[in-house]
């Protein structure tokens, strides 16, 4: 049997590869581009897809595509074949500089928010070198894959990738400046670093034939909660069943091969549900690479007899499923600028960096809830096993009384500021995990490194980790002039003066109780801060001057294609809720009433045969009034709801609304009632697979 050193990363177009592939020089410019998000040098371009385009094809593969995140969700590719025609009009296998770094797609039918019109179908895939090319494969086919940004043929942001890469440059433009600033000489670069947790659902193919709601919506539109679901607790961190360890063991072998360091296997909190979780890597390509494990667990699955479900809340009454960024900042040093140190300078940047986070936060806690806002998630936030929608810091008990210290301490003398620094300096001998986790708070400072609890199983982590960048860069700025506006003094006893303000601003995000207590939302509410409920009305901060300014300022997004990205965003929402209601009203007519009739057309005969038998005959009939009652409810709301479809569309805006409000509280009503049937019809006649079955089939 092979180690895992014999296959990792033997799809991947890696440093290793590079280094024998190319040439010194070039490989040694290329890393560069790679490590120090250099511009990439064009005279390099045409050995590297010569060199690209050998391993390929020395490794089966006969197309290459540009792999790109369009605004809609998901990913996109389009191949093509390496072969071209040579000088005598033959086939050869030809791979160009001018393919490897830019590819023309059809861009007409990706959702744009008024970027382009429907007629200008151009637009353009750029190649991203600091994530490596890497083989897909399918059967014998074998792609190479080039993950790359997606722009209008104008140059505006049609994807999510190109936001984060900004992001990531404006952040250490900030970051580095305010280090300078305190007199830090050796930090030149900043690097981000993300670890993303995945949590997703199992369910057996055989399970899921006779519940056609699943593979067209995601999730269930309609069950009865089971008698035996998750109150045991008996299923997190339980033994991994044989036929899971299997699927596991598979998917962990695809994820090795494509360089994915995947960690950490383990069951959920809900029957059915697991988790798997990654060592940390830069940014960028951990999030490549968690788009690559959401479509790793569904094929995987498909080959097992599994249906791999990613969506935010599956089932209702049990836990839905979540990511987990957990992020961080360092430099090219390796100093992780979250992580305590025995330098007293390191100690006043990790102050500094908690310090920007809060800033941020508190300037714009609005668009983090945003970052996150879509259909699915807002079924899961603000439940027993996800965040509120209230955006707070958790910084945990000896972070927390740290700060609290610093604002309480009186005027800043020579002193008193190495008073402060040696007590950082202690910061190093506490354990990194002093605190406990609170599970409850969005945003909670986990020893080295923030956890953003609040990210949805399917969503893409690229707008997270672009508003996150957001907020520390916008941190880094206000603390840099902040400092700079104070000329006179010891430049640490102005940043810990500056340090202390902050400090005082933004005790109105720091929370550390209970984020699902009914306390903290009245709380909040005093504190003003945001409390969106659902996704239309958490896309409307991006609407805001301040925040349309910031991403501008910041060059992550101009106001025209933020406005563009809200309305993809919002049309993909109602896009979403209306498949939702057509299929539940498909269900309800062709399956749900038909099955009740069915059962009241049993009842009504045996209430007949057995009419002289009173007690018999009275139970019958409770029972057959009770489902009339029901049919005659479910009938009418169902027209409601098909009435409500047909006449909602309009702006984008109030439609996305229209659909959040009277849309949910339609199909609400529909479900409650079509649960109780549920327990009322003869298992013979209820056409969907219950719960009990699709959560304890393996």
């Amino acid at each position: 049997m092979r180690s895992i050193h014999d296959y990792y990363g033997e799809l991947v177009f890696n440093k290793k590869v590079m280094e024998q592939k190319l040439s010194k020089n070039v490989y040694k410019k290329l890393a560069a581009a790679v490590d120090n998000l250099e511009p990439l040098d064009q005279t390099i371009a045409g050995e590297v897809a010569h060199a690209m385009k050998e391993w390929a094809l020395e490794n089966g593969a006969t197309h290459f595509t540009h792999w790109f995140q369009p605004q809609r969700g998901g990913t996109a590719q389009k191949h093509d074949s390496f072969i071209d025609y040579g000088e005598g009009g033959q086939i050869i296998e030809r791979f160009s500089a001018s393919q490897l770094v830019q590819s023309e797609p059809d861009a007409s039918s990706f959702p744009s928010g008024g970027i382009r019109s429907t007629f200008e179908a151009r637009g353009y895939t750029a190649w991203d070198p600091t994530s490596p090319a890497f083989l897909l494969e399918a059967g014998k086919t074998k792609t190479l894959v080039i993950p790359s940004v997606f722009l209008s043929w104008t140059g505006e942001v049609l994807d999510l990738k190109t936001p984060l890469l900004r992001s990531i440059s404006v952040l250490s433009e900030k970051a580095i400046a305010l280090q300078k600033l305190i007199g830090n000489k050796n930090a030149k670069q900043i690097k981000v670093f993300a670890g993303i947790e995945q949590e997703y659902f199992l369910l057996s193919k055989e399970a899921v034939k006779n519940r056609p709601d699943i593979p067209v919506t995601g999730r269930t539109l309609f069950g009865n909660a089971p008698a035996k679901g998750q109150q045991m607790e008996d299923h997190y961190f339980g033994n991994i069943k044989e036929n899971v360890l299997k699927f596991m063991e598979e998917v962990d072998y695809e994820l090795y091969r494509k360089g994915i360091p995947v960690k950490t296997r383990h069951n959920e909190v809900a029957p059915n549900q697991f988790e798997l979780a990654p060592l940390h890597q830069e940014a960028n390509l951990a999030i490549d690479n968690n788009l690559q494990v959401m479509e790793t667990l569904k094929n995987v699955a498909d080959k097992h007899g599994l249906v791999a479900l990613l969506h935010e809340k599956p089932f209702a009454g049990v836990n839905g499923s979540g990511k987990h960024y957990n992020w961080s900042i360092g430099d090219n040093t390796g100093a992780n600028y979250f992580e305590p140190s025995k330098s007293p300078l390191k100690n006043i940047s990790f102050l500094l960096a908690l310090s920007a986070v809060l800033l941020g936060v508190k300037k714009f806690g609005g668009i983090l809830r945003a970052s996150v806002a879509d259909a699915g998630n807002d079924h899961r936030l603000g439940a027993n096993e996800a965040p509120p929608a209230i955006m707070s810091v958790y910084l945990g008990e000896f972070v927390n009384d740290l700060l609290d210290s610093i604002e309480k301490a009186g005027a800043f003398d020579e002193t008193k500021v190495n008073e402060i620094i040696l007590g950082v300096q202690t910061l190093p001998k506490i354990n990194k995990d002093y605190s406990d986790r609170n599970r409850t708070s969005p945003v909670a400072f986990t020893g080295n490194k923030f956890e953003f609890r609040a990210l949805g199983s399917n969503a893409n982590p690229a707008e997270a980790g672009t508003t996150l960048n957001l907020l520390a860069a916008y941190g880094f700025d206000e603390i840099f002039n902040r400092i700079s506006a104070k000329k006179e003094g010891d430049v640490k006893q102005i940043a810990l003066e500056v340090i202390k303000e902050i400090i005082k601003e933004t005790k109105s995000v720091r929370f550390e109780k209970n984020g699902y207590s009914e306390e903290w939302h009245k709380e909040a509410e005093k504190r003003g801060l945001p409390n969106t409920k659902n996704t239309p009305d958490a896309l409307k901060q991006y609407f805001a001057k301040d925040i349309v300014a910031a991403f501008e300022k910041y060059k992550i997004l101009s106001e025209k294609e933020l406005k563009a990205k809200t309305e993809v965003k919002l049309e993909n929402y109602i896009k979403i809720k209306d498949i939702e209601y057509k299929y539940a009203i498909k269900v309800i007519n062709t399956l749900i009433l038909p099955a009740i009739l069915k059962q009241i057309s049993k009842l009504a005969k045996a209430s007949k045969n057995l009419g002289k038998i009173d007690i018999v005959s009275e139970s019958i009939n409770k029972n057959l009034n009770a489902l009339v009652e029901i049919y005659d409810e479910v009938s009418g709301l169902c027209a409601n709801l098909s009435k409500f479809v047909s006449e909602a569309h309009g702006e984008v805006l109030p439609t996305a609304e229209k659909y959040a409000a009277e849309g949910a509280n339609f199909l609400n009503a529909l479900r409650e009632k079509i649960d109780v049937a549920e327990d009322l019809v003869a298992d013979e006649y209820w056409p969907l697979t219950s719960y009990q079955k699709l959560l304890n089939a393996f």
